[in-house]
């Protein structure tokens, strides 16, 4: 195998793997891993494509900064390339981007700009229209613009639709895609009109997004809703998208995208990203139509590394409502962690603090119950650490029995929810028992996501 002199080499040739395990009908489904790009997803192409086409214009000088708005992995293909080429770059985000990404970005030198989810394009607060105002402000910077700059489709245009024809040997049916910025989607049209024009085009979209009924209907709904699923879907049509040749379009939900993401990995092992579990569902969905055997290929846009904290993390599917547990009627409805499941993270009361100061950093938890065996004597939470071991830090390696608080208020588990209440007044943690037995722990969030759920 060669050797290459830049990651950026790396970019493009990604490797098709043909579905064993997956239900897809009478149709044969292929997987391209555009998760195998250096960046890890699809994005590295267009952020290759943008930086070097404005090179070659000449709009670009060295140590320039560029600005983008991304809610997806187009600020990771940007700041891979962006970075190998020795250039600055502000990336505007909405919140909901997973941390993954976030911590990848700011490890890779990039700047970002958090700002909200919830408003829509338009609103100065919304990424698009909140990075055009950071880039106008900013003196020479350059917008990459990718909603609206003819580089995003090229690099699929000239790049991925040719590589998959050559892969497949001419032989494809069928192909599924998401869209956001709409330069995968408008790229590998216009390369399969010209090189493979009897193949079929087929949108997979997120619930909430206006796009599938606007393939599927002809209407452009002015209101979207919302989504979890990154990277794709979108609230309005973008400059560069060019519709025209597709024709089928399916809504995925989040629930639906989330479950065939984790199925993939669980039965092909591959781990994709949310946007592959919207684009697989779509696909499967196509595959078990057909009546004829098909060649249908769907890209894996991304890896699904990015999403550990989120869709393959069950404690964070269960507070969002896509996973299910068993439901009693009580307390226990609202324990995310159950003690009886081995969930709860607990410590024991010779156990050292500095062990409970790190089991709590590592669970991301304020508080822990003390356990001895299967008896709760106690609760330890972060005030309880401090308090002790401010001015005599040699204090983290007493016992935590020193520290913690062994006078503890129950509440039975058929207590009423409205019990909760004054504990979390009194800036307590709920500690719920059956009789003798210690069950688990409620806090606030716990509650709220309990609300939230009963309203979706």
């Amino acid at each position: 195998m060669a050797i290459h002199s830049s990651v950026l080499e790396l970019i493009g040739r990604t490797p098709i793997v043909k579905a064993q395990r997956l239900d897809a009908g009478v149709c044969e489904l292929y997987l391209k891993l555009e998760s195998a790009n250096p960046g890890g997803s699809i994005k590295d192409r267009i952020g290759l494509s943008m930086i070097e086409a404005a090179e070659k214009r000449g709009d670009l000088k060295p140590g320039a900064t560029l600005v983008e708005g991304t809610a997806g992995n187009t600020g990771l293909g940007l700041a891979l390339v962006a970075q190998q080429k020795g250039y600055k770059l502000i990336l505007v985000v909405p919140d909901k981007m997973s941390r993954e990404k976030i911590f990848n970005l700011k490890a890779m030198g990039a700047e970002v700009v958090l700002t909200r989810s919830d408003v829509a394009k338009g609103h100065p607060e919304y990424y698009q229209d909140l990075a055009r105002t950071i880039a106008e402000r900013t003196p020479g910077t350059y917008f990459i613009n990718q909603f609206g700059n003819p580089d995003n489709p090229a690099a699929h245009e000239f790049g991925t639709g040719p590589e998959i024809i050559e892969q497949m040997g001419g032989e494809l049916d069928a192909i599924v895609f998401g869209c956001g910025s709409s330069g995968t989607m408008t790229g590998l049209s216009r390369a399969f009109a010209r090189l493979s024009p009897g193949t079929e085009l087929v949108l997979a979209d997120p619930v909430g997004s206006i796009l599938a009924e606007y393939i599927n209907d002809g209407t452009l709904n002015e209101k979207s809703g919302s989504w979890l699923v990154e990277g794709i879907g979108e609230d309005f049509l973008p400059s560069i998208s060019d519709f025209s040749r597709v024709k089928k379009a399916y809504a995925i939900t989040d629930a639906e995208s989330f479950h065939t993401a984790r199925e993939l990995l669980g039965k092909e092992g591959i781990l994709g990203g949310s946007s592959t579990g919207t684009l697989l569902a779509a696909a499967l969905k196509y595959c078990r139509e057909q009546t004829e055997p098909k060649k249908v290929l769907v890209l894996v846009p991304d890896t699904g590394n990015k999403y550990l904290s989120k869709m393959y993390n069950d404690y964070w599917m269960l507070d969002n409502g896509f996973l299910e547990r068993p439901q009693y009627g009580d307390l226990r409805d609202l324990i995310l962690r159950p003690y009886s499941q081995r969930d709860t993270v607990v410590v024991g009361p010779n156990d050292l603090l500095t062990t409970a100061y790190q089991r709590m950093k590592l669970y991301d938890v304020s508080q822990l119950p003390v356990m001895d065996g299967n008896r709760l004597v106690g609760i330890i939470d972060e005030s309880d650490v401090l308090l002790h071991v401010y001015g005599d830090e040699a204090r983290f390696r007493d016992p935590v029995a020193i520290a913690m608080v062994s006078k503890l208020d129950r509440l039975d588990v058929k207590s009423p929810i409205e019990a909760l209440l004054p504990v979390f007044d009194r800036g307590q943690v709920a500690i719920i028992m059956d009789g003798a037995d210690f069950l688990g722990l409620i806090t606030r969030i716990d509650l709220l996501n309990y609300l939230r759920r009963r309203v979706q």
